[in-house]
């Protein structure tokens, strides 16, 4: 690389904990998921740190296991855009992102709603969109269970486009132009009710590795956030996404590729090992493991032991022992997989539930994580990260104080925000208006 030229710079976002066994909700530090003291720490350490956007997931239905309300679930978590809001009058630069579901929201609705954050945070606003096909989080909408799992995408993607027509009906500085959408999943018409927004858009986030994700996200997303390995496969990853964009006419910056990762953090190498290995212990306890097998299997596995071989019956594809969460695509497959694992290195079940259930994890001492970072986009793995913390709210307390003073050392992070919108932040075009 030339001398004069400027290394490849790192996205950040942050990852509000909640939904998942990332959380370690045993650690005496683990505050409320409800308080917005809580949100406003994180929101709040995320912008000291110049982060990109603060990231809040969220689900319409609370999952079940066995037909009780699965204990890592959380309860009572507000609703995302209503967080937001209130986030936009504690924060000045960060993005706020929100994830709405494209199944069970109404396009003219849902744009209202992301286009007044967008105002009232300045031109922070941005969507994460998902799907849903299950039946179980149709029961708590009029429509039920009605879409088909091959028709999500259709339907998201015909939303967003619906959603940018709504945004581009009233042009820069004029009155509101009627609109007239006709199409296979939604036909509406009238004048939209928000002027357009400081960033014409706000910006699209699209989560999935699928290949119809992976499509999804090329043709209509700013951000995709996905989950991969290690280096070479977020380079693969990397390249498969960003050659699809020029069948849609997009350039490859046109597209962010944010993986969620975790980190732990040690003064040497070996003291970070064990810090990681002690919080994966706490965040896939005993009984975390036999539910998270029978995720898998499908069937109760509530006799086997935690510190046992893994079960030596076949899964059934077919179970409706977990409801409301996305079901493994290949059930045999992935037992097969997690079996090959076992006996290679001798895992008992919670082993493999550790090994096999970890995000992508930057593991080391400040320096090391900053250098395993900037390698990860040097090398196009991906243009930045959303990172999940294991503590709830000060759980990225640590890693602005500690690794973004050394990313900004070595030239591949802000010192400061140069920008006011989210789409500054992330080098993304602002939308032209109509004419």
């Amino acid at each position: 690389m030339n001398d004069r030229q400027q290394p490849r710079q790192i996205h950040l976002a942050a990852h509000f904990p909640g939904v998942n066994n990332t959380t370690v909700w045993a650690d005496p530090r683990s505050g409320s998921q409800i308080d917005f003291s809580s949100f406003d720490h994180l929101a709040r350490t995320a912008e000291r740190g110049l982060f990109d956007f603060f990231f809040l997931a969220e689900g319409l239905r609370l999952r079940e296991h066995g037909g009780r309300i699965h204990d890592l679930d959380v309860l009572g978590r507000p609703e995302s855009l209503t967080v937001l809001n209130a986030l936009a009058a504690v924060t000045d630069r960060l993005g706020l992102a929100a994830t709405v579901n494209a199944t069970f929201n109404e396009p003219y609705e849902l744009a209202r709603r992301l286009a007044s954050l967008d105002h009232l945070s300045g031109g922070r606003a941005a969507w994460n969109v998902v799907t849903s096909s299950d039946a179980f989080t149709g029961e708590n909408f009029r429509r039920g269970g009605y879409l088909d799992r091959a028709d999500r995408y259709t339907r998201a993607a015909e939303f967003v486009a619906t959603a940018r027509e709504l945004w581009d009906s009233w042009p820069e500085g004029g009155a509101p132009r009627p609109f007239a959408h006709r199409g296979e999943q939604f036909d509406i018409e009238g004048r939209f009710g928000v002027p357009r927004s400081p960033q014409g858009h706000p910006v699209v986030i699209q989560a999935g590795d699928s290949d119809e994700g992976r499509e999804f996200a090329a043709s209509a997303a700013d951000i995709i956030f996905t989950r991969h390995g290690g280096l070479e496969a977020g380079r693969a990853f990397y390249a498969d996404v960003k050659r699809r964009l020029a069948a849609y006419g997009r350039a490859p910056g046109d597209l962010k590729i944010m993986p969620g990762v975790t980190f732990v953090l040690g003064d040497t190498a070996a003291e970070a090992q064990e810090r990681a290995a002690e919080i994966r212990r706490q965040q896939v306890s005993p009984q975390t493991a036999i539910l998270t097998l029978e995720q898998v299997w499908g069937v109760d596995l509530s006799g086997y032991d935690p510190d046992g071989p893994l079960p030596d019956i076949d899964p059934d594809p077919g179970s409706q022992l977990v409801q409301g969460r996305v079901r493994h695509a290949d059930p045999l497959a992935i037992a097969a997989k997690w079996r090959a694992l076992s006996e290679e290195k001798g895992l008992s079940i919670r082993q493999t539930v550790i090994e096999t259930t970890g995000r992508q994890s930057f593991i080391g001492t400040p320096e090391a994580v900053a250098g395993d970072m900037a390698r990860f986009v040097r090398d196009e793995a991906a243009d930045g990260f959303i990172l999940v913390p294991h503590l709830t709210p000060g759980g990225l307390d640590e890693f602005v104080d500690r690794v973004v003073p050394l990313l900004q050392e070595r030239g591949v992070f802000r010192t400061a925000y140069t920008g006011h919108t989210l789409r500054d932040h992330l080098g993304l075009s602002r939308p032209a208006a109509p004419e």
